[in-house]
């Protein structure tokens, strides 16, 4: 996938409120590009949550149209679908998705049947680098912190190969110093893949090199 392609999206809980607002999302015409990225700004309720939902197909309740490489989205099958969300779209949803009851690694381990070349190793030291020890990374996620499980999110749609990351406010919960690992991380496989990137703030950003920032 090379290009999400936005038209007249308008979702349905805030159609009575979007044609006053000053969105650059809402209603207009915008592309998201594979090696691009952009960060999204907006007080909460806005829709952050909602667009991401949109582009990962978990939602329809919106007007206007979304379209991936030309192809509107809500013509996709399941089997389309399974492999956008496979192959193509790696989401690091607000509210985490973690199985609870799954330890650190198992909830990433999930992921590595989508991408063999990603080893047991390359995980646990992707959790090391962002502070998570081996201890920690074999307890039952529901076991941590906010941060933590903001972290565990973030390596598991990382290891995800994809052409769009999506990231739904990734460092809410977390200190300066591990918004700056994650950063780092996240460029260092964009560089390699070109996959486009895509992440939602209120404020306090990931600290990432955006080639434009936008206002819902």
């Amino acid at each position: 996938m090379d290009r999400i392609t936005l038209a007249g999206v308008i979702p349905a809980a805030l159609s009575e409120t979007v044609p006053g607002c000053q969105s650059d999302i809402w209603g207009r015409v915008l592309s998201f590009d594979k090696g691009r990225s952009v960060l999204i700004r907006a007080a909460s309720g806005h829709g952050k949550t909602t667009l991401c939902c949109f582009l990962s197909g978990l939602r329809s309740d919106y007007s206007g149209t979304i379209s991936f490489d030309g192809r509107n989205i809500r013509l996709l099958d399941d089997s389309l679908w399974a492999d956008v969300r496979c192959r193509q779209l790696a989401v690091m949803y607000q509210d985490l998705k973690l199985m609870d009851e799954l330890s650190a690694v198992d909830n990433i381990l999930l992921k590595t049947a989508l991408c063999p070349d990603c080893r047991l190793q390359d995980i646990t030291d992707m959790l090391k680098r962002l502070g998570i020890d081996d201890a920690t990374m074999k307890r039952p996620v529901n076991t941590l912190s906010l941060g933590q499980q903001q972290r565990v999110a973030f390596v598991r749609m990382l290891v995800q190969p994809a052409q769009i990351r999506v990231l739904d406010e990734p460092v809410s919960h977390l200190d300066p110093e591990n918004a700056s690992i994650m950063a780092a991380m996240l460029e260092e496989t964009c560089s390699k893949d070109g996959s486009a990137v895509i992440v939602t703030s209120t404020g306090y950003d990931l600290p990432y090199r955006y080639d434009r920032t936008i206002q819902m």
